[in-house]
């Protein structure tokens, strides 16, 4: 699977954006009982906190990053991200490739079976 971005938006309602800065590493939370999204997700910064959400609105989700509702199923309960470009409109963000549920798959270990 190719590489998944996504826009990190809601931020001016936390800490704002100017302490973002490229590489930084986030982590993603899924959000179920959200009352306004059930597909929220939720974006932290360790030491701070919720930090914002992946966009899931086509009003602010960024250029051809995936939006909340696109990625939701695509990762567990959490997943890892970095930050990949600030902007005035938003913040691109890249999904961890490890975070993917078919990557997770592929590097579980399979059971040995034992036979005497």
């Amino acid at each position: 699977m190719s590489k998944i971005y996504f826009t990190l938006t809601g931020t001016k309602h936390y800490f704002g954006k100017e302490f973002l800065k490229k590489g930084m590493k986030l982590r993603l939370e899924k959000e179920p009982d959200n009352e306004y999204d059930k597909e929220a997700i939720k974006v932290t910064f360790e030491g701070i906190g919720k930090i914002g959400y992946v966009a899931n609105s086509s009003y602010t989700v960024l250029g051809d990053s995936m939006s909340a509702g696109r990625i939701y199923d695509k990762i567990g309960d959490t997943a890892k991200a970095k930050v990949v470009l600030v902007t005035e409109r938003g913040t691109i963000c890249k999904l961890s490739k490890k975070s993917l549920l078919e990557n997770k798959k592929k590097l579980e270990k399979p059971e040995t079976e034992i036979t005497e």
